[in-house]
């Protein structure tokens, strides 16, 4: 059965949804903000989510707009009334559908299976390929591993990230900026000394002479790339 994160600020609408869920057999996962859900869709296989728009850290919208970027998991918008703006903005960066606060069990249930019905027959669930390799360089990220030539490397978490970020779209320029915002998920102040930083111990731990990289190269005055 599918698995469903459900993400409001409101508990009481959290718990309730969870007992209409997994009446009908789904299972759930929990989250109270936007930051909270994407670190909950990092770390779990979810089929579908809820998400109100109105949240505290990180609202519903920029959250969607994120998740967007590593995702097309289907998206229920969770809006009031008078949220009319809130919902089309949501749907233009990629929500799915939306329902309004206070919702229909019945209603709510229905437009679950439809968004379900339609992601996994389209084949949107089907895993993802978990092992990047490229030149010398393998990335599982199932197990969180990187090997160089057959041999283990040892990354930081953010390492980690930079470097999947890179071998997924291996010759496209990333500005620091989009870096930082895909790794980081933060607004990109001092983006560019943060991630030439990351780059260089990147580049000391898989480039056999760092000053002259045969994989994580820097076009001038546009970013990084990964090459081979």
């Amino acid at each position: 059965m599918a698995k469903i994160l459900i993400c409001d600020d409101e508990r009481d609408i959290v718990a309730a949804l969870k007992i209409y869920l997994e009446a009908e057999g789904y299972e759930t996962l929990c989250a109270y903000n936007g930051q909270e859900a994407l670190d909950a869709l990092r770390r779990n296989d979810v089929q579908l989510v809820l998400m109100d728009i109105m949240m505290p850290v990180l609202d519903g919208i920029r959250a969607m707009a994120k998740l967007r970027e590593e995702s097309n998991v289907p998206v229920i918008l969770l809006t009031a009334k008078g949220e009319d703006t809130d919902k089309v903005l949501g749907l233009n960066v990629g929500a799915d559908d939306y329902i309004t606060k206070p919702f229909n069990p019945v209603e709510l249930l229905a437009r679950v299976r439809s968004q379900l019905r339609r992601y996994l027959q389209l084949g949107g669930g089907a895993a993802r390929e978990s092992l990047l390799r490229l030149g010398g360089v393998a990335l599982d990220d199932k197990t969180k591993t990187v090997t160089l030539d057959g041999e283990p490397v040892s990354l930081t978490p953010r390492e980690f990230e930079i470097l999947r970020l890179l071998m997924q779209s291996p010759g496209e320029v990333f500005a620091p900026k989009t870096i930082y915002r895909r790794v980081w998920n933060e607004e990109p102040y001092g983006a560019e000394s943060t991630v030439a930083v990351h780059i260089r111990h990147l580049r000391e731990k898989l480039e056999i002479n760092p000053a002259e990289p045969r994989y994580i190269k820097a076009v001038w005055g546009q970013g990084y790339k990964f090459d081979m």
